[in-house]
């Protein structure tokens, strides 16, 4: 039996991305599975009895204690044996990478869902650049969930190509069918419309993630005040937490509170029917691993508009299952929200194609399938060394 480990920052990306993986891993009956994380109380009750769950702690941004968990990882690495660690996260990253390599964990797999530095200017993109340049030399290989991520980081020189690759069509997770049940979207769309108190007809648009500056929330709030206040029967719905709120415009920030038409939801893990009471979705941001929530979205047939940066982009079909709007460019962005909310036969046969194209190219269990197949390999490799 192959013992792996997956190692993430928080417990929601292990929850996220990495669960339903893991499931299917043990079906095959070949794999003994380890999760870290910072600890969680709740994820660690909710976790199947087969999942070894070993919570070490760790924070979102630089900190000392970064020590102790480079340190707690290594004993633990060593003392399982493990033949392969996964990780993912920018800190979960640099830690799980410099013990798997201290603790000679033959495999190494740097899941790179999303790039820090992409984001940051100056001397602060330097750091990380070089820490990203770190985590990859450390790592027996890098998987990015994006063709467009792969290409940059090349460009990049982060990693050499035959060190590299992407399994399939690109994503961390792929898409649930079950759970992103189209047949279901007439119901659910109902569910939530009553709920929140918004009109049948109304035209609503859908953000899903955290509400903080890289999410492109400045120009996103920007753009639907504009065609919020110029449109009766226009929403937003915001399904995440709101993180880092000093990043967030102040004045956009109180605009979205007090306008009755922009609803927050947090967080949600029946983010299905959210989609399913939406017209559009939007995704301004400044940097993805890939978008998850893009073919998510396309998958409950409602049309895209998401930046054109790495990663989302090959998630959609521009002019097809969404538009591409430039990153960090509002007015850019009211222009292609404003077609689609003036469009209704627009929005239709958007969301038509982009159903089409998430159950063809990211169904969840074909993903799996490729991915275990793709662990074995690496690890039978590793063993024949």
């Amino acid at each position: 039996m192959y013992k792996i480990c997956f190692v993430t920052t928080v417990s929601l990306t292990l929850k996220s991305f990495v669960l339903e993986l893991a499931k299917a891993m043990h079906a095959t009956g070949d794999f003994e599975i380890h999760f870290v994380c910072d600890y969680d109380q709740e994820f660690e009750n909710m976790l199947p009895e087969y999942i070894h769950y070993r919570p070490i702690s760790m924070k979102r941004g630089i900190s000392f204690d970064g020590l102790r968990a480079i340190f707690e990882m290594y004993r633990y690495f060593k003392s399982e044996k493990f033949d392969l660690v996964q990780y993912s996260t920018p800190n979960a990253s640099c830690y799980a990478s410099i013990a798997a390599k201290l603790a000679n964990v033959p495999c190494r797999l740097y899941c790179q869902w999303g790039i820090a530095y992409v984001g940051f200017r100056g001397l602060k993109r330097s750091v990380f650049k070089q820490i990203e340049k770190t985590v990859c030399r450390l790592s027996t290989r890098v998987e990015p969930d994006s063709f467009g991520n792969l290409r940059f980081s090349h460009a990049e020189k982060l990693y050499k190509p035959d060190k590299s690759c992407v399994i399939w069509n690109g994503s961390a997770s792929g898409v649930n069918l079950k759970k992103f049940d189209i047949k279901q979207k007439t119901t659910w769309k109902t569910e939530i419309r009553e709920k929140y108190g918004i009109p049948r007809d109304a035209v609503v648009y859908i953000f899903i993630g955290r509400i903080t500056r890289d999410k492109g929330i400045n120009e996103l709030f920007a753009a639907t005040k504009e065609l919020i206040e110029q449109n009766n029967d226009a929403y937003l719905l915001l399904v995440g937490n709101v993180e880092k709120r000093e990043s967030v415009d102040a004045v956009l920030y109180n605009w979205s509170l007090n306008e009755p038409r922009v609803v927050y939801c947090g967080y949600t893990n029946e983010v299905e029917k959210y989609l399913a009471a939406s017209d559009v979705y939007l995704l301004p941001s400044y940097r993805e691993g890939f978008g998850s929530a893009v073919v998510e979205a396309e998958a409950m047939g409602v049309p895209v508009i998401v930046s054109d940066i790495p990663g989302p982009t090959d998630a959609m079909i521009n002019e097809k299952t969404g538009l591409l709007t430039p990153k960090a460019d509002a007015d850019a962005l009211y222009v292609k929200v404003f077609r689609l909310y003036n469009d209704n036969k627009l929005r239709e046969e958007y969301g038509r194609n982009g159903e089409a194209f998430a159950r063809t190219r990211f169904e969840q269990t074909k993903l799996f399938d490729k991915i275990i197949v793709d662990r074995r390999e690496m690890i039978e490799n590793s063993l024949n060394k």
